[in-house]
């Protein structure tokens, strides 16, 4: 006697709603990289460029090309400082 067909029915719904959120969660992490692959294993260094990039750019990871700072970067200061106690 074989499996009525009935009984496979919620596993394919199951594998049809893991497969539309992992599609789901791979689009929205590739629309938060500026469309390139997510990065792993981001040390300081990185986060630092990352960081400059954004100031530069305005996205986490878009890169530029120009020579020169656009206006305003001057002002635009990666450096955390402390407040001074006296």
């Amino acid at each position: 006697m074989g499996v009525p067909f009935e009984a496979l029915i919620p596993y394919g719904i199951m594998l049809a709603f893991f497969g539309v959120s992992g599609a789901g969660l791979s689009k929205i992490k590739n629309m938060q990289n500026g469309g390139k692959r997510p990065r792993h294993s981001v040390d300081q260094w990185d986060r630092q460029m990352m960081d400059r990039d954004r100031r530069l750019t305005g996205y986490l990871r878009g890169q530029t090309d120009q020579a020169v700072a656009p206006a305003g970067f001057e002002l635009s200061n990666g450096w955390r400082v402390e407040k001074r106690v006296l």
